[in-house]
């Protein structure tokens, strides 16, 4: 069994995603969960990158007030069609129409991370994106996927780790952002701010 390195900063998980939180204790970080009630926005006078940068600073900087001493973790993903910029649906209709669009194409799914330690006077903020292509799929298909797998919850309506296999046909970059947080990136953001993995034992 490893021990945890001591004396670190507690980490701050401001997202209610239970993706998020399974990725963070794959890879052993000790962290609290801290859902933010900021709401989502977006802009057609922004990138994807800039939304969901935008996003996770916005996540962040609400709830590390509330933990100045802790380090806070707000994390945003949106999907990308070229211009074309998708969060999560409003409805199941929604979620079909997103879905429809991306089928048979490539699409971007960036993921903005923010690093806020106010006490340390403290910031980072960055974006990683990873190119996923779908499967050519028929209405029928998408209505049947969306009754096995909910939506709702998604940025372009569908999820990676959850019966992907039926949308998605290939995938070219992280696997670990696709599911809400780029884990490759954040292990190294993480340690300059003092939150360590737990060291072998």
């Amino acid at each position: 069994m490893r021990t945890p390195v001591m004396n670190s900063p507690t980490l701050i998980l401001a997202s209610a995603s239970p993706r998020r939180a399974d990725l963070l204790r794959q890879f052993e970080f000790d962290f609290l969960v801290v859902p933010s009630a900021v709401e989502e926005s977006s802009s057609e006078d922004l990138s994807a990158g800039e939304v969901a940068q935008l996003n996770a600073y916005r996540k962040a900087r609400a709830v590390s007030k509330r933990f100045p001493d802790a380090v806070t973790l707000g994390v945003d993903t949106v999907v990308a069609l070229g211009n074309t910029i998708f969060g999560k649906p409003a409805d199941l209709t929604d979620a079909e129409r997103m879905v429809s669009a991306l089928q048979g194409k490539t699409h971007q799914v960036v993921t903005g991370v923010c690093l806020i330690h106010l006490r340390g006077h403290r910031q980072k903020i960055f974006y990683e994106q990873t190119g996923v292509t779908f499967r050519k799929l028929t209405a029928a298909q998408i209505r049947h996927y969306h009754r096995e797998v909910n939506p709702l919850d998604k940025a372009g309506a569908y999820g990676i780790q959850e019966k992907s296999a039926v949308v998605v046909e290939s995938i070219s970059g992280s696997f670990s952002n696709v599911a809400g947080l780029p884990m490759e990136r954040l292990q190294t953001e993480l340690a300059g701010f003092g939150i360590l993995q737990p060291a072998p034992r």
